[in-house]
């Protein structure tokens, strides 16, 4: 596994190569229930939807902030929108919900096909946050750490289906 952190520390990206094709790591991202499932944060209770297959498509995740204790949310769901999506090779996302304006923090995969199976990179981007959140203390929102935990589950769970 590697990391790579770029852009003045607003970027974590951290990489694992997974014993699955890349289009059952792909089933897996695309479906709202698959992002609940590997969700290392315990932020995501459950989601609603059906999986994606489009830039722009979109799903409702069940939030709780309580798991990682830092701000006084509690329950509260989101949208998931589809920023970018290449079928089997990547797909990205933003997120809108009770916070406006929207935070315009990015969450991705890149899967490049391995003769053992995918190098999954992970990464989560707040670059381009929007200046209402500047220097406020709020990002990164996950740490560096959780993306890694989450790809671990990702692997766990795409390696031990058929």
């Amino acid at each position: 596994m590697t990391t790579e952190m770029t852009g003045k520390s607003e970027r974590f990206e951290v990489q694992r190569d997974v014993a699955a094709p890349p289009d059952r790591v792909f089933a897996l991202l695309c479906d709202p229930r698959g992002h609940v499932a590997i969700d290392s944060s315990g932020m995501l209770q459950s989601a609603a939807g059906e999986p994606v297959g489009a830039v722009g498509d979109e799903f409702v995740v069940h939030m709780d902030r309580e798991s990682l204790n830092d701000r006084p949310m509690g329950k509260y769901d989101v949208t998931v929108i589809i920023t970018r999506f290449d079928q089997d090779a990547l797909i990205e996302w933003t997120i809108s919900g009770t916070i406006q304006p929207p935070l315009r923090h990015l969450y991705g995969y890149r899967l490049e096909p391995l003769a053992t199976g995918t190098r999954v990179t992970s990464y989560y981007d707040w670059s381009e946050i929007d200046p209402a959140y500047r220097g406020k203390g709020v990002f990164p929102v996950i740490p560096e750490a959780a993306l890694r935990a989450t790809l671990g589950i990702l692997a766990r769970t795409v390696e031990n289906t058929a």
